[in-house]
């Protein structure tokens, strides 16, 4: 499997994207969304990320820089032929060397707090993500479960 960095171009990451966000709205309300649309996944703020097994993309995932010392991890999605065969977990290990070669002292996490989340939650888990409470501009919300980590 190859990571590159993504420039958002590719129909296929396109399609991919608008998968995670359709999945999103059948699993959350509206104002409990926070995956990003491909135009905010291409601010400088954030670096995005695709796995490709030959010409099949295997999934995306992204780092946002909150400030010089804290990022959050976005936009995390296997496509579905790919799910459970380590896709996801490449791509945390491709986001957590970027950002330890930022020099981040944390990396921080928003996912759902529903059962469909729950194997994302294991596996931020098994990389060292602890619960914690908003960060950034999150607030509170019975639907959202933030994780960050020490670097």
């Amino acid at each position: 499997m190859q990571i590159i960095e993504d420039d958002l171009s590719s129909p296929k990451v396109i399609a991919l994207i608008k998968e995670h966000l359709h999945g999103m709205s059948l699993l959350s309300p509206p104002e409990s969304i926070h995956a990003l649309k491909i135009e905010e996944l291409k601010k400088p703020e954030i670096t995005f990320w695709s796995a490709w097994e030959g010409n099949f993309l295997a999934g995306i995932g992204a780092l946002k820089e909150l400030n010089v010392k804290h990022g959050e991890i976005k936009s995390m999605r296997t496509a579905t032929p790919f799910l459970r065969k380590g896709v996801a977990k490449k791509m945390i290990e491709q986001i957590m060397d970027e950002a330890k070669k930022r020099s981040y002292q944390r990396l921080s996490l928003e996912t759902g707090s529903m059962e469909e989340f729950e194997p994302a939650r294991r596996l931020y888990k098994s990389f060292g993500f602890e619960y914690c409470t908003p960060f950034a501009d999150y607030i509170e919300d019975p639907n959202s479960v933030f994780m960050t980590k020490r670097l």
